[in-house]
């Protein structure tokens, strides 16, 4: 053998070092960037753990996911759920906030006092998520509000609007363009509280209606978990509990009276706002959403093809939205107690 055939690589092997080349000059990029983790795989990483705390006497559930010194984001439900309607949404979410979302006396796994030894009013509720937030350390977050979730977090919010770093509002309502028809016979208990009146509403705290706050205005009902409405149901046949839920009816009334002030805190501070709302929710109708823009130009709204819990059918999508819209309004971390 030729000293140079010894030196030299031949045609196939100069094929193979350059192959080889390659294949270790990939590995060692992939190495030093790896690939962004997938909406699965952050999920998957995501330990919820379910907690109760004493407040005022009164054993508050709540459901806690994500690092202790992440921006923390707060969730507060509608009627008739509970925190389980974020069982899917803070694994999304809880790789980089710190999520938790409470269930209110009466509600989920949280205490249901007797009337008449608790005020069921959105003042009270309001009182104890801040209370909730204080015992946690938390102090500032960003709010996600639905349905009741909205008069409860915007109460704590005008309350305290150094703590709010953004709001995130779905199908939660602050103007009088979302009250239509659905509201007519509330508004005459509200008018005229009388025993007629008041169990002319018993009806909303029956299966039926249950199911149909879940799959009305809902194209692909397929889409929606029966396990979600049978949940909410459960809770609400328990003794005692249909009542509680006729008292907060009543006391809705004293939202609207506050939807001004609110729309002042809207204009005066202007929290980063997102708006998702399920545009054909018969409950807080679609004329609800754009007024966000009118007090904050700023709000960005999206209206999704769904109806009022619209986390059941556009979860991943409004998840993505956001985890987007808190990138672009970081917040310097919290301090601990």
């Amino acid at each position: 053998m030729s000293s140079s055939q010894s030196v030299l690589p031949t045609r196939r092997s100069f094929g193979l070092l350059t192959a080889a080349a390659l294949s270790l000059a990939s590995l060692s990029s992939a190495q030093a960037a790896p690939a962004a983790p997938t909406a699965e795989k952050r999920r998957a990483d995501v330990q919820v753990r379910y907690r109760t705390v004493a407040i005022d006497g009164v054993d508050v559930f709540y459901r806690e996911a994500g690092p202790k010194d992440a921006p923390a984001l707060l969730l507060l439900h509608g009627f008739p759920t509970s925190s389980h309607m974020f069982r899917n949404l803070i694994p999304a979410l809880a790789d980089r906030y710190r999520v938790i979302a409470p269930d209110y006396p009466g509600f989920g796994q949280s205490a249901a006092p007797q009337r008449g030894t608790f005020d069921y009013t959105f003042d009270r509720y309001a009182t104890l998520v801040e209370k909730l937030t204080e015992q946690l350390g938390v102090q500032r977050y960003a709010l996600y509000v639905m349905d009741y979730g909205a008069p409860v977090g915007f109460r704590v919010a005008t309350r305290h609007p150094e703590r709010v770093t953004a709001l995130i509002v779905q199908n939660g309502n602050a103007y009088d363009e979302g009250l239509a028809g659905f509201w007519d016979p509330i508004k005459s208990y509200w008018r005229e509280p009388t025993p007629a009146n008041r169990e002319a509403l018993r009806w909303l705290t029956s299966s039926k209606a249950t199911k149909w706050q879940y799959t009305n205005g809902v194209p692909d009902t397929s889409l929606v978990s029966p396990d979600a409405w049978t949940h909410d149901q459960a809770l609400l046949d328990r003794p005692g509990n249909s009542d509680i839920q006729l008292d907060l009816f009543y006391d809705y009334r004293t939202n609207p009276p506050l939807y001004p002030q609110w729309q002042e805190y809207f204009r005066n501070h202007r929290p980063p706002t997102l708006v998702m709302w399920g545009k054909n929710d018969e409950i807080f109708v679609a004329a609800g959403a754009a007024p966000y823009v009118r007090d904050n130009p700023k709000a960005e709204v999206h209206l999704l093809d769904t109806g009022h819990f619209a986390l059941e059918t556009h979860g991943q999508q409004m998840a993505e939205l956001i985890r987007d819209f808190l990138a672009r309004h970081p917040t310097k971390k919290r301090a601990e107690r």
